[in-house]
């Protein structure tokens, strides 16, 4: 199985010093076969970060310091590398093409094998059993929404049990103390999270099926290349981080680096890309499905009450 990459831009990274460690390792070999079998015929030693030069073998990526619109350095790159495992390395094999790669877990030159920001906006495969019980009010701070059939997670009210429980925007439900919520509709679903017991409700979740998350890398001016209004992508910038990783219009912005953003002025929400460091990771939503989920909830409700806490990792 080929190396997960989160960006397009660590891909093309991890490619480009690949190939400058197989320049390095064929200059050992040249300078060591020199000094065993001297030669006057031998070429001069070079270094990948010098300018290119015609007619020296394994020059394939002469500088780092400008690429793909960022701003990337040997010693941030060697700093990356340094926190994975040895044995999770990409490494080249057999005939050393780009293309003849070893299994390999994740790694990631510019984004970085331990990113919070990525870690944070993870959607999981699998169901997890969630546990909560009802406040003093006999309140548990949630709301959801019927669509396709299934029971998705509309609004969770900040420092509620939902929230305290995990419950993000978009997550489906698939029980209910023990019931399969397949095909209720919005209506009995909220009846059945009334009615149940105040000290012990379980649920079965699944982690935001529709949703999908997008890591970016800022640009040597901070962006990454998107435009968005109220909450809506409505404009992608061409040769940018947002367009060589895919990110759509007509999609809504759900969370950044894992914080839900539903809700939040379009001033905070830009406050956030630019506090945040050189990788961003977005979560985004079709705005067709975005827009049915949050029929029936008050704009007010969710300026105000909507849970934007920034969740543990």
């Amino acid at each position: 199985m080929a190396g997960l990459y989160p960006t397009l831009e660590d891909m093309s990274v991890d490619r480009l010093v690949q190939a400058q460690n197989f320049a390095h390792q064929q200059q050992a070999r040249a300078l060591t076969q020199t000094s065993t079998y001297p030669s006057t015929s031998a070429p001069p030693p070079y270094s990948v970060n010098s300018p290119a030069q015609p007619g020296r073998a394994g020059e394939l990526y002469p500088a780092l310091d400008e690429y793909m619109g960022l701003t990337i350095t040997q010693g941030m790159i060697d700093q990356q590398r340094a926190l994975v495992p040895a044995h999770m390395a990409v490494q080249p094999v057999g005939d050393h093409s780009l293309a003849a790669r070893g299994s390999s877990q994740m790694i990631a030159p510019v984004t970085g094998s331990h990113n919070v920001g990525l870690m944070r906006a993870e959607i999981r495969a699998g169901i997890r059993e969630i546990v909560l019980c009802k406040d003093q009010k006999g309140l548990i701070g949630l709301r959801v929404k019927s669509v396709n059939k299934g029971i998705f997670v509309s609004f969770v009210h900040a420092n509620s049990p939902a929230s305290l429980s995990g419950l993000r925007f978009g997550d489906q439900i698939l029980q209910i103390d023990g019931q399969t919520v397949a095909g209720w509709d919005t209506e009995k679903a909220m009846k059945a999270l009334k009615d149940a017991s105040p000290q012990r409700i379980s649920l079965a979740v699944r982690d935001r099926p529709f949703e999908r998350t997008i890591t970016l890398q800022k640009d040597s001016v901070g962006t990454v290349g998107f435009v968005f209004k109220e909450n809506k992508i409505t404009a992608i910038v061409k040769d940018s981080s947002a367009a060589r990783n895919g990110v759509l219009i007509d999609h809504h912005l759900v969370e950044v680096n894992g914080q839900n953003v539903v809700g939040l002025k379009e001033d905070d929400i830009k406050n956030i890309f630019t506090s945040s460091g050189k990788t961003i990771t977005i979560t985004i939503l079709p705005s067709f499905i975005y827009e049915h989920i949050m029929t029936s909830i008050g704009t007010g409700l969710v300026k105000k009450f909507m849970d934007h806490s920034i969740p543990d990792v």
